[in-house]
């Protein structure tokens, strides 16, 4: 079930990665959108082993209904909780971080005056003149020649200090609260208490039949019987799947 369980699993953690770089996407869609797709391999591998082969109409049907007969209980909105936070802290730091490097190649890329280029030339070569080019020019010279060249740019002097306190928020929240790696490590134990879940319900779901619908083996199967106990009070029926074609 491992193998059979890998692709859900990579198109999780894809989805979250796309949501951290900043994609149009939630953590619930991304969440819900794995248990969709990994309720038809639970429940014809652990729930009703019996069925062998699902045609894709049914597999799709399993996982269209997947939320409405929430065989997993609440642990997939435990789940979807206990990302959320911690994602959301990345996504914030991995834009924080993209707009960081803008700022920077933009002001790296600033041009020069005549008058910062000709005390650059000074501050860096003027000595060599005089022979001594292992001596470095003072602290105080260099902080006024760039206090100069950087004018321009001094008026982001107030958003940059805030755009740092920024970033050293969102790196201790991750590193206390939101730890991220910590929230990844613990999807494997949601996903193995919410198979769970549904592997002690899953009686109830393949030994209720409603009057007048056949099973499998006899060639039709309503959604209605499908969901018996864990969800009596839906009024629709699921496409009807033909697996007379399988019978020889």
């Amino acid at each position: 079930m491992a193998k059979e369980a890998a692709e859900p699993v990579k198109e999780l953690f894809t989805d979250i990665s796309l949501y951290i770089l900043g994609a149009d996407t939630t953590v619930e869609n991304a969440v819900l959108r794995f248990f969709d797709s990994l309720f038809p391999l639970v429940y014809s591998r652990l729930i009703n082993p019996g069925i062998t082969d699902l045609s894709e109409d049914y597999t799709e049907c399993l996982r269209l209904t997947r939320q409405d007969i929430n065989p997993f209980g609440h642990y997939s909105k435990s789940m979807v909780t206990e990302l959320s936070e911690s994602l959301w802290a990345s996504r914030m730091l991995s834009q924080a971080l993209s707009l960081g490097t803008e700022v920077i190649n933009t002001t790296e890329h600033a041009a020069l005056t005549k008058e910062c280029s000709r005390a650059l030339v000074r501050m860096r070569y003027c000595p060599h003149c005089q022979g001594l080019t292992l001596i470095r020019p003072c602290v105080g010279y260099c902080l006024n020649v760039m206090r100069g060249c950087l004018a321009s740019v001094s008026e982001l002097d107030m958003q940059w200090r805030e755009y740092i306190s920024t970033l050293e928020y969102l790196t201790n929240e991750m590193a206390a609260s939101h730890d991220l790696e910590m929230a990844l490590m613990g999807i494997w134990n949601s996903i193995n208490e919410a198979i769970l879940h549904a592997q002690l319900n899953g009686p109830q779901l393949s030994a209720t039949k409603r009057k007048g619908v056949q099973s499998p083996a006899s060639g039709f199967l309503s959604m209605r019987w499908l969901l018996g106990i864990w969800a009596p009070i839906l009024s629709y029926d699921c496409i009807l799947l033909d697996y007379s074609k399988k019978e020889p």
